[in-house]
């Protein structure tokens, strides 16, 4: 039986639409998406600010944090938690370039107040957890904005959370390009410095998802053990990705088993779980899928990691140990591919 606590978003059940074509299915209530997540096995949401509060910014203080109290009864009455509140920075006009490295003041100061909008609707929500996925925070243009004003600007942002809240915890999700294609941060190395900038370097951590690692041609494995290493793997999005294309999003396992595997084994081998963390689920329903079949990947995904923690559980260590005194690495490997394969 998996150790692991599993979430997902609303966002991961979508309607088909893509950068190259409408939407293709009808739309699933917020409710009834929530109410399937339950009955699928989840034990949390993700939550973008407005997927918990729409129209956010047509509301006052007091009005966004009753919207988020109704939503956590709601969850309450489904017995599943918050994971996160996530500023939607990427998607406001206010932010069209970036938010808390915008060449606009006005439009900075527009994502501190979402950013501690988010905190409020956190709070309410009975969770500690921002993530910033720092959508649009680079440039499309080189010489438009300056690195070292850039990575100052996101410090002076997350800064702005981190104060907000004495308690609450912020975990940038890293990603190296789309929809910008110079990211200020866009590994979880880069992470791992920018939180010892920040004004408490112990409530800034990570979020790894395993697409984004893909995109920067690094191993989600690799990645996840270097922020593990830190204390500072807070969060995962495991998901999977065929090469340096947009990212795709795809149910976990679907394009190498085996990487998948040692996201697994590393994630399982040095108690990533154990302090709260959840596993993420960040998939998307192929455009190709009927709605009444719009939820299989998740299924999927959640599946392919028990999978693969019955994989982890039943490798052979004394045999592996044995191939790496004899520095007999072709052995290893085949013994890893044949127990994958259930040879």
């Amino acid at each position: 039986m998996s150790k692991f606590r599993f979430s997902v978003g609303p966002w991961n059940v979508h309607e088909g639409e893509d950068a190259f074509g409408p939407g293709i299915r009808k739309p699933i209530s917020f409710e009834d998406k929530v109410k399937k997540f339950k009955e699928l096995g989840m034990d949390a949401v993700q939550f973008h600010d407005d997927d918990a509060v729409p129209e956010m910014n047509n509301l006052n203080e007091a009005q966004i944090k009753k919207r988020a109290q109704e939503v956590k009864g709601f969850l309450d009455s489904n017995n599943l938690e918050a994971e996160f509140v996530a500023p939607r920075l990427w998607m406001d006009p206010h932010t069209s370039d970036g938010g808390f490295t915008s060449n606009s003041k006005e439009d900075r100061e527009f994502a501190i107040w979402r950013g501690q909008r988010s905190v409020d609707i956190a709070r309410e929500l009975g969770c500690d957890r921002i993530v910033l996925w720092l959508a649009r925070e680079g440039t499309l243009c080189q010489e438009s904005k300056d690195p070292v004003w850039g990575t100052q600007k996101l410090v002076e942002g997350i800064n702005s959370i981190l104060g907000y809240d004495p308690t609450i915890r912020v975990l940038i999700e890293p990603k190296p390009n789309e929809p910008i294609d110079r990211s200020f941060c866009p590994t979880i190395g880069h992470v791992m410095a920018l939180s010892n900038l920040t004004s408490d370097p112990n409530r800034v951590g990570g979020l790894i998802e395993s697409a984004h690692c893909i995109l920067a041609g690094l191993d989600p494995a690799i990645e996840m053990g270097f922020a593990l290493a830190n204390k500072k793997l807070w969060g995962v999005h495991l998901n999977d990705q065929n090469g340096a294309r947009y990212d795709q999003d795809k149910s976990f396992a679907a394009e190498n088993l085996r990487q998948a595997f040692n996201q697994v084994m590393v994630l399982k081998r040095h108690g990533y779980g154990s302090n709260g963390e959840f596993i993420g689920l960040d998939v998307k329903t192929m455009r190709t899928q009927k709605l009444e079949v719009s939820y299989r990947h998740i299924e999927n995904s959640m599946a392919m990691v028990k999978l693969l923690e019955k994989k982890v559980d039943s490798f052979d260590l004394a045999k592996r140990d044995k191939f790496i005194a004899a520095r007999d690495y072709e052995a290893l490997e085949f013994y890893t591919l044949s127990h994958l394969l259930g040879e």
